[in-house]
């Protein structure tokens, strides 16, 4: 009986010190980072005339993976996939600008914000909305699951409008039902303006959204706290090294925006 409780305790002992694998150890071994982005988003996400995944996300995939001397697999993701690709252990990491709300978090892990971004409508040229009050009595459109979808909800139902609200699976079908006439306005991201009003002869940039900046961060799996602080140590060697500003410049112009939130210390 001692000789086996003694093997017992070896045992125990043997398997309190065993380290258990993480999503860090896992991509290092198996040579290859599986990073997640909306290609329907440009200039974050999107297909060039290759049709290959190009935007400041999947540079952003590109330079993690080589902080991590591995390869990279771009998976393209809608809005409603970001998260489930990371509780399921589909992808590694998701670069697909998400806000980093409260109750996201209960789901998956954030890093600290690697963008930000406020929200604006892209109008269709004959709906005459210029500001915020003209959207009243007027059709809405937004990507399913967004923020800007979240934020406009609220306000459809303080007047009453919820029935002039339609969602959509991704942000080019949202564009389009602005260009078509389906919707008056489309909510998006301030950085999308630019390529989607070139895009569109007939659409042009509408009223900035009343709600807060949106700060965006890097999802990774909740438990994996190790993850996390690496993620979190690359958004900030990617600031320190003028990586941030050399891609927003690049992708959206001019300085990029301090992701500082006021009074955190970060």
């Amino acid at each position: 009986m001692k000789k086996v409780i003694t093997t017992l305790l070896s045992i125990a002992a043997l398997s309190s010190n065993m380290v258990t694998a993480d999503t860090l150890d896992d991509v290092v071994d198996r040579g290859t980072l599986r990073c997640g982005v909306v290609l329907d988003f440009p200039p974050m996400g999107y297909r060039d005339a290759n049709n290959e995944p190009a935007g400041f996300d999947v540079d952003y995939c590109h330079d993690l993976a080589k902080s991590l001397e591995v390869d990279v697999k771009i998976m393209p993701l809608t809005w409603s996939e970001r998260l489930p690709v990371i509780v399921t252990g589909r992808a590694d990491v998701v670069f697909g600008s998400t806000s980093d709300s409260l109750a996201r978090a209960r789901t998956v892990g954030f890093s600290i914000p690697y963008a930000i971004f406020y929200s604006q409508g892209v109008v269709n040229a004959s709906s005459n909305i210029k500001t915020l009050e003209d959207i009243r009595g007027k059709r809405v459109a937004s990507a399913l699951g967004t923020l800007p979808e979240q934020e406009w909800l609220k306000i459809a139902k303080q007047w009453g409008e919820e029935n002039l609200y339609q969602s959509y699976q991704s942000e080019n079908e949202v564009f389009l039902a602005v260009a078509q006439g389906k919707a008056d306005i489309g909510i998006t991201s301030n950085t999308t303006i630019k390529p989607i009003t070139q895009q569109y002869n007939n659409l042009e940039a509408g009223p900035r959204m009343p709600w807060v900046a949106d700060y965006t961060s890097v999802a990774g799996k909740r438990q994996d706290v190790t993850w996390l602080n690496y993620l979190n140590l690359f958004v900030t060697h990617q600031v320190r090294s003028g990586r941030y500003q050399e891609l927003w410049s690049k992708y959206i112009g001019g300085d990029s925006p301090s992701l500082r939130v006021p009074g955190v210390m970060y």
